[in-house]
């Protein structure tokens, strides 16, 4: 599991995803894995080599508003979501998105800082 507090996973939500994927792969030379996601669409896996660097969704299969732009996401790695969302309201952000689990993946809530900035919080399963 990675460290409390440093970054995590960076996700690309693309408004043309194909497009986004040619772009990366072209530009910086990943390779990529792709599946199947239960609320429909695809989730693409960039790879460096067998490193898995990042990923991608289709925005129009989240919960984004109408019109979001494309952009990069980030999630930090916390040692206990559920713990970390209870201070982030503590400390005058917003809970956006309650903690919820990815099966193999693991908990994830997003949060809203009181200066507007939004980031992912995660807390990675097991994996073994």
């Amino acid at each position: 599991m990675a460290d409390h507090g440093t970054f995590y996973w960076n996700e690309f939500m693309a408004t043309d995803p194909a497009a986004a994927e040619a772009f990366y792969t072209g530009v910086l030379g990943w390779s990529t894995d792709k599946m199947d996601m239960p609320q429909g669409g695809q989730y693409t896996v960039f790879k460096q080599g067998d490193q898995p660097v990042g990923g991608m969704m289709d925005i129009a299969n989240t919960q984004a508003p109408a019109g979001t732009p494309a952009h990069w996401f980030s999630y930090i790695a916390v040692d206990d979501v559920d713990a970390s969302c209870a201070a982030v309201k503590g400390s005058g952000g917003q809970v956006l998105s309650d903690p919820f689990d990815v099966e193999g993946v693991g908990r994830i809530a997003t949060v809203q800082d009181p200066n507007g900035g939004m980031i992912g919080l995660m807390t990675a399963a097991a994996q073994g």
